[in-house]
């Protein structure tokens, strides 16, 4: 199929790539070239584990190319796929802009075409917005008959890191139809896929992406604050974690305590979520809860520190990890954030290093990072882990020791054997321990 791509971030990239693996005639469009020129040489504007080869290849085959020719290209496409971000403003609802610009381009570029095409939007967008924001907008700026457009949406399940794997061995997928013409070109789209196929109104669609996200992040800030209280009554959460996940109803998935959950989804659908529903007068304590606790944890680590260190002010405290999470340069809503601003209001002295997200975190946060972890953790009185990155997994303790000044060792996400650590002398903390 001929299949029209717009945005090219996280999701645009990956979804472009892995339907051009397929076999299909991709175009991934944007309105940055210099992101444009990038994908055209081969190289990925992200870093996501596979996804630069996959790009490679797709544009050695000529099944993906990119181009800033928005309208052009969506008119000689089967089908256009809407992949732009959907940010919070400050109130935590969800800001539609980008999903209005795209299906006003979009309406315009379907004004000279004939026929049918389908248009789905792959961004993650609260209900009713495909059938009540999308649809009116590019049947208004077309001119289009309702008949002859289909209109769908298909949310992403996938993990920053691992969401080449997740994409092309999904265990799902949604296919969210408003019309027939819809419900058949993205199943047979999606026709090579073998996993179970949900077929569902767009509405439904919709919510099964932010129920799932916001589930999983209720699941991490319960687990955190189980951890919390085994802190004080002297248990190993590990061992909790352990007996808990043994249930079936449960399952050991998203059992891991630490500084709490970030990046582009989790915490921007909880508040996307949570305000649609107070929109239509609707309750949302878990969801505020899970918000709440989210933002207790890190504020936990920089109080371990001041537990150890007495006073924080003229201390040398080294954080690895800034990307919320390991195999990703994204730092957006980064644990790391609030850790780091809060230390340095307190007077320390803040070095970080990370092995991808440091270009990204400066953007954030003007604070010293060193380009290996040796040098950001050299004299310092404390070092902080805050992304389970395998480089830091694998420390040489001993080596870090011996660099450091003091012993103090936080690990926000438990990558460390804690009695490994201890035996090498660090003073180790971690949520959860005991």
């Amino acid at each position: 199929m001929k299949v029209s791509v717009i945005g090219t971030g996280y999701v645009g990239l990956v979804t472009g790539a892995t339907l051009a693996d397929l076999g299909n005639q991709v175009v991934c469009l944007d309105i940055l070239e210099e992101k444009i020129d990038m994908l055209n040489s081969g190289k990925s504007p992200i870093f996501e584990p596979g996804l630069e080869e996959l790009i490679q290849k797709g544009i050695k085959t000529k099944n993906l190319i990119g181009s800033i020719e928005i309208e052009q290209h969506v008119r000689n496409s089967d089908i256009t796929f809407i992949c732009v971000g959907t940010p919070s403003d400050k109130d935590g609802n969800i800001d539609l802009s980008y999903i209005k610009s795209a299906s006003s381009t979009i309406g315009r570029a379907l004004r000279d075409k004939s026929g049918e095409h389908t248009v789905v939007v792959k961004s993650t967008v609260v209900p009713l917005t495909t059938e009540d924001v999308v649809m009116p907008n590019i049947l208004k700026k077309s001119g289009w008959k309702r008949e002859n457009l289909g209109i769908g949406m298909n949310p992403e399940f996938l993990r920053e890191g691992s969401a080449i794997n997740d994409a092309q061995n999904p265990d799902r997928i949604v296919i969210g139809y408003a019309d027939e013409i819809a419900k058949k070109t993205l199943n047979h789209l999606y026709e090579p896929y073998k996993c179970t196929k949900l077929e569902c109104i767009p509405r439904t669609a919709e919510l099964i992406k932010y129920a799932s996200n916001s589930f999983l992040a209720a699941k991490i800030s319960f687990v955190n604050e189980i951890a919390n209280m085994s802190n004080i009554w002297g248990i190993d959460f590990q061992e909790v974690a352990e007996g808990m996940g043994l249930d079936s109803r449960i399952s050991a998935e998203f059992l891991r305590a630490g500084a709490g959950f970030g990046g582009s989804c989790f915490p921007k659908d909880v508040k996307a979520l949570a305000a649609a529903a107070k929109n239509s007068n609707v309750e949302s304590l878990m969801l505020k809860a899970t918000l709440e606790v989210n933002d207790i944890q890190p504020k936990i680590i920089v109080k371990m520190a001041e537990e150890r260190l007495g006073i924080i002010k003229g201390k040398k405290i080294a954080i690895l990890g800034l990307a919320f999470k390991p195999d990703t340069d994204d730092v957006r809503e980064s644990r790391s954030e609030i850790v780091i601003k809060e230390l340095i209001e307190k007077g320390a002295e803040v070095t970080a290093h990370d092995p991808e997200g440091m270009p990204n975190f400066k953007e954030i946060i003007d604070v010293s990072m060193m380009p290996t972890h040796e040098l950001a953790t050299e004299k310092a009185d404390c070092v902080i882990i805050m992304t389970e990155w395998n480089l830091y997994k694998n420390l040489d303790l001993r080596s870090l020791l011996q660099r450091m000044n003091g012993n103090v060792l936080i690990d926000g996400r438990r990558a460390l054997n804690a009695k490994e650590a201890e035996k090498t002398g660090f003073d180790y903390k971690t949520i959860g321990l005991g």
